[in-house]
């Protein structure tokens, strides 16, 4: 294979979008519209696929995964509430991710938070509504400690020198990669344990991991498509639908298998579903809407 026509890895899907049940895309509720558009595309680096008055789609590689409703008069969101905690943008390479930590420092992008979680290494920061944000690349899955069901995760300090070495002479970060997808959503819950039953038994995802007020659950073997917490929303209710943030959550099926089983698992479970855009969709236990849709 020449040089011409070998992969690009920040092209590629990865891991996390390759299971048979992944996350898709989000949409929010947003006051600012303007402001919004222009930190997902400049701090992220996102592509804007669509915009009017009602809203914009926003994505990478042709993909739109950012769906925000403009809503001007939503009341702000609370975050003792259920809700978002953050949406986590997968970058395909932790060059990719070094890329744009170099251009976030540039362009004074305020960061909150870097962890090592030992499957991935991941920057925090909000977006002008205080909406959630993680930018992550994951190490090699062969590397992941599991002890039978349960996976090593970790919230240790980062080395960010280490990931700046990763720049490629003279590279800059012109946008997201093409194959950047959103790798996992972390929801507010105010239970832990009845998301994780709602999240397992209904949608089919299995817990990888639980610590203190959290449960991290995936399809196929990822450290997590979905994670629950009740670290500031414990006891919460459900979802004031006059709120800005979370609005809706898309979950992609890889096959038309994996989308009957899911529709199999909610009717066993006896959680109701509807028809909805070329897929179904239901309601957790919060009454965050979550839409699911074969790929």
């Amino acid at each position: 294979m020449t040089g011409m026509d070998a992969p690009n890895p920040s092209a590629l899907p990865t891991f996390a979008s390759r299971t048979p049940l992944h996350i898709g895309a989000i949409s929010l509720k947003v006051r600012d519209l303007e402001a919004l558009v222009a930190f997902y595309r400049d701090a992220l680096g996102l592509s804007v696929v669509r915009t009017g008055e009602d809203g914009a789609a926003l994505g990478a590689g042709g993909v739109p995964f950012v769906r925000l409703e403009h809503q001007p008069d939503a009341k702000p969101d609370n975050a003792r509430e259920a809700g978002l905690y953050h949406t986590a943008f997968l970058m395909p390479t932790r060059a990719d991710l070094a890329r744009w930590l170099h251009h976030v420092a540039r362009n004074k992008v305020a960061l909150t938070g870097a962890s090592d979680h030992a499957v991935s290494e991941a920057f925090y920061l909000d977006d002008p509504e205080g909406n959630g944000i993680e930018v992550y690349c994951d190490r090699p899955a062969e590397s992941w400690q599991w002890t039978g069901d349960d996976l090593k995760i970790t919230n240790d300090p980062l080395d960010i020198d280490a990931i700046l070495r990763e720049i490629p002479a003279g590279a800059s970060y012109p946008g997201a990669p093409d194959g950047m997808r959103i790798g996992h959503v972390h929801l507010r819950v105010g239970d832990a344990a009845r998301a994780e039953a709602f999240y397992r038994d209904g949608i089919g995802l299995d817990v990888t991991r639980r610590r203190h007020g959290a449960s991290f659950m995936s399809s196929g073997r990822y450290h997590h498509h979905i994670a629950a917490n009740t670290w500031h929303s414990a006891g919460a209710g459900a979802r004031d639908p006059d709120r800005a943030g979370l609005a809706l959550l898309t979950f992609e099926a890889a096959d038309g298998a994996a989308f009957l089983a899911l529709k199999q698992r909610l009717t066993i479970a006896g959680i109701p579903f509807s028809e909805a855009s070329a897929g179904i969709e239901t309601v957790d236990p919060w009454g965050t809407r979550l839409r699911v849709v074969p790929a």
